[in-house]
């Protein structure tokens, strides 16, 4: 392979290519890593929600007028601890963006990542804006929901940077209606919906009917997409085990949901937050990140594995519905 003018030999081509496979790895570990602590910094910010903690340290971006520790009592170590936490994760994902744009090849990958620290900006403006406003349900909602966002950003670039992803390999042809491809997509932007239903309901008291009418949809577009997997794809370990993960996932969300909303009843008239409650509630939060993400992991596997109706078989179908129009139509 001429290279500036030169013949680098196959030993060179493979010592190359084993490089550049583990910079990959390293650069895929990494975006793991913030994807997890991404994770943390949804669970800490359920943890303020649940122990209305929100108003605990009332400025922004300062904690009592001070960028100093301020004692980690009472409301204050979850509100600070949610900041603290939130910065690292800021720092990370610049690391990873500047990482990205360093070693990947890959413009829209690159431009991701991009997005990513843009999106970690406006989340800490968000949560800013929620505390010197006083918790403006509207904010509130909408702070919670990019979060949610901020965290599939983070959930894409650790499977976008793994050594063995590529968007440009063989696709099997899918000619059911719905496609695969349309039943993920809408099942994943279903999930979204029911995680912002979710979070007007904890931050501005909205109705629980339409929550539980999504929850019934996403557990019915859940299982449809894993009957499909399971059909068309179930030697397809990439894909099989996300969906079946995604299953277990809802299970155990519907029931920290119902367990969550029992317990909120049960404890309606206590002074403050139980521990119990906290606990259920953080995690029916977490679980719900949890899902999106498992969710979205299946969609991009869906798009990766899955092609399109060929033109073929669109013809042949629409031949097939032409023909069967003629045979009930009768002769002038």
């Amino acid at each position: 392979m001429p290279q500036n003018g030169m013949y680098a030999p196959p030993a060179m081509r493979e010592g190359l290519r084993v490089e550049l496979r583990t910079q990959n790895r390293w650069l895929a570990r990494y975006a793991a890593f913030v994807a997890f602590a991404t994770f943390l910094l949804v669970v800490a910010g359920a943890l303020v929600t649940s122990n209305d903690a929100g108003l605990s340290v009332p400025d922004w971006p300062t904690s009592f007028g001070s960028f100093r520790m301020p004692r980690m009592v009472g409301g204050v170590k979850y509100e600070h601890g949610h900041r603290m936490i939130a910065g690292a994760v800021g720092l990370l994902t610049i690391l990873l963006a500047l990482w990205l744009w360093r070693r990947d090849e890959r413009r829209w990958v690159r431009r991701l990542g991009g997005m990513a620290v843009l999106t970690i900006v406006a989340q800490a403006v968000l949560g800013g804006i929620t505390v010197l406003y006083f918790l403006p349900a509207p904010v509130s909602v909408a702070h919670a929901c990019l979060a949610q966002i901020f965290f599939c950003i983070t959930v894409s670039l650790a499977l976008f940077t793994r050594y063995d992803w590529r968007w440009d390999q063989p696709k099997a042809e899918d000619a059911s209606t719905p496609s695969l491809r349309q039943l993920a997509v809408a099942t994943t932007a279903a999930i979204f919906l029911q995680l912002m239903l979710g979070a007007a309901f904890r931050h501005n008291g909205f109705g629980i009917v339409p929550h539980l009418i999504v929850a019934a949809l996403v557990t019915l577009g859940v299982f449809w997409v894993l009957v499909r997997v399971l059909t068309a794809y179930p030697r397809e370990r990439s894909l099989v085990r996300p969906a079946l993960l995604l299953a277990g996932l809802l299970v155990l969300q519907l029931l920290l949901g119902a367990g969550s909303y029992g317990m909120k009843l049960a404890a309606r008239d206590a002074p403050q937050p139980l521990p119990p409650v906290v606990a259920v509630t953080t995690a029916h939060v977490a679980v719900g990140a949890l899902v999106l993400a498992a969710s979205l992991l299946v969609t991009l596997e869906v798009f990766r594995k899955s092609g399109v109706r060929s033109q073929e078989s669109e013809w042949k179908t629409r031949s097939r519905s032409q023909e069967s129009f003629s045979t009930l139509t009768p002769d002038s």
